[in-house]
């Protein structure tokens, strides 16, 4: 009996731990080819495989929205035609991979946040470790209180009400 009990703690701790390593985050080393706009680039993998990659944590301006232009070009001077490494969990409905990219260890999501070039995406801030949600809501308070980039705006639209109103008309 004891035999027993001790098999099915073990099989039981197994499975957790199966269960824990298929949700931990995937990676990517590639090149940057393509910045799209503040919040998703294209990166070449092993000089073949192109993916879109969409930055996790942060939604930045639209093209056609205020300091969406510059967003852009901020994203572009930190990693275009550089090496990047992204760490990702999930691809969103549009086929493209969501991940936090790295370039001489800085988290370049951040970055974004920290200009005034992008929100902390709260709707998505769960899918985040709890200290980059921490870090990533605190230096939007930073940005925000030092009206950084589109805070210099009165009262910036965040993209996702950009786009439904977009959507509306």
């Amino acid at each position: 009996m004891k035999m027993r009990k001790i098999n099915l703690n073990l099989i039981l701790v197994s499975a957790v731990l199966l269960l824990c390593s298929s949700a931990s985050a995937d990676s990517l080393r590639g090149h940057v080819v393509g910045v799209v706009d503040g919040d998703t680039i294209t990166l070449l993998v092993d000089s073949h495989k192109q993916y879109k990659i969409r930055l996790s944590g942060i939604d930045a301006p639209e093209k056609a929205q205020p300091f969406g232009q510059v967003s852009k070009k901020s994203l572009s001077d930190l990693i275009y035609d550089k090496d990047v490494f992204v760490e990702y969990s999930k691809y969103d409905r549009y086929g493209r991979v969501i991940g936090k990219i790295s370039f001489n260890k800085l988290d370049v999501n951040l970055e974004q946040i920290k200009k005034g070039l992008a929100w902390h995406y709260k709707k998505y801030q769960n899918e985040q470790l709890p200290s980059d949600r921490e870090l990533y809501s605190d230096e939007e308070l930073k940005a925000h209180a030092s009206k950084l980039g589109l805070w210099s705006e009165v009262n910036p639209i965040p993209p996702w009400d950009w786009r439904k109103k977009k959507s509306e008309h």
